[in-house]
């Protein structure tokens, strides 16, 4: 057994949408008790973080409902079904920002939420950006700018809340990293 695992003896899926699955859990505890676990089931996703030869971040700004505004962000996207993360990261970059690179990197990858989801981010690094030949549609659903800000710009749009996501706070802290080296 591993250790504070919490064994599961029923699943009941709640709801299934186009992007999550919500399951109650009934677990028993390490101690013997019982209690019940809400968990969101989610594919994936990845985000890019990429510099322009300038050394600017290419972000997108789009409005995030759950928040009810808008936010700035690194390009970022789920998952399909069997997806290989590091082409999925490539072509995210390209809808979002009509940008392309030959050289994605892997950063790291993290859980978004574990006390109650199991999405987890793949991290992707590029600074060898090109701009594609025909500029791509997106998804049709999705409206968004694009942007092209300096760290110090990045910093204060953190302070302003213009930037309120981890993943590009994370994207903002590995840049500064990078460039203290």
């Amino acid at each position: 057994m591993k250790k504070f695992e919490e064994t599961t003896y029923e699943s009941e899926t709640i709801y299934t949408g186009k992007i999550v699955q919500l399951n109650v859990d009934s677990v028993t505890l390490p101690d013997g008790k019982t209690s019940k676990r809400e968990l969101i089931k989610h594919p994936g996703a990845v985000a890019v973080i990429a510099l322009t030869e300038e050394g600017r971040m290419v972000c997108v700004e789009q409005y995030r409902k759950p928040l009810e505004k808008s936010i700035v962000e690194i390009p970022a996207g789920k998952l399909e079904e069997g997806e290989d993360p590091k082409t999925c990261a490539l072509r995210e970059l390209e809808e979002e920002t009509g940008y392309t690179s030959e050289d994605l990197e892997l950063v790291t990858s993290f859980y978004t939420s574990p006390g109650f989801a199991d999405e987890i981010v793949h991290l992707y690094f590029t600074d060898q950006i090109k701009p594609l030949d025909q500029q791509p549609d997106g998804d049709e659903d999705e409206f968004v700018e694009r942007l092209e800000i300096t760290i110090e710009e990045a910093e204060q749009m953190e302070k302003e809340q213009r930037i309120h996501d981890a993943k590009t706070a994370y994207a903002i802290l590995y840049l500064k990293l990078r460039n203290d080296r």
